[in-house]
This record gives structure tokens, C-alpha cells and sequence, in this order.
């Protein structure tokens, strides 16, 4: 089933596109910053920007999915 007809699976999609936005940005953050201005490229620089801010609450989604994941 795709990712846009299960709620479960868009989730986990969603916070692992934070995830990675996140660390690509703390990695190089001149590679995201250079399109944030952007329409289309610039969804990934607010996405890195939800992950620095909202960290705590990312971390423990992460965790929320991954218990969710092993008892399915």
C-alpha cells in the first residue's frame, strides 16, 4: 500500500524526511541554505529547521514509531 493511503506509513515518512533534512543541514548546512529561498528545494531547509527546533519532540516520535514498528 503506498505511503499516501496509510497514515502510519506517512508519518513515518515525514519524520524520516525531518531526520535526514536535520542532519544533512548540521552536516552541511551551506547545501541547504542556498535553497531556501526556493519553493520546491526549500521544503527540505524547513524541514531541517523543524528538526533543529523541535528536536526533543522529534527524538521521542522517533522512538513513539520505532516501538510502534516492532510490535507490528
Amino acid at each position: 500500500m503506498s505511503a499516501l493511503f496509510n497514515f502510519q506509513a506517512l508519518l513515518q515518512v515525514l519524520l524520516l524526511l525531518i531526520c535526514s533534512c536535520t542532519y544533512i543541514h548540521s552536516q552541511w548546512p551551506s547545501l541547504l541554505d542556498r535553497y531556501k529561498e526556493h519553493s520546491m528545494l526549500g521544503a527540505f531547509w524547513k524541514c531541517a529547521r523543524i528538526g533543529e527546533r523541535a528536536s526533543p519532540y522529534v527524538s521521542i516520535a522517533c522512538i513513539i514509531m520505532a516501538v510502534n514498528q516492532f510490535q507490528t
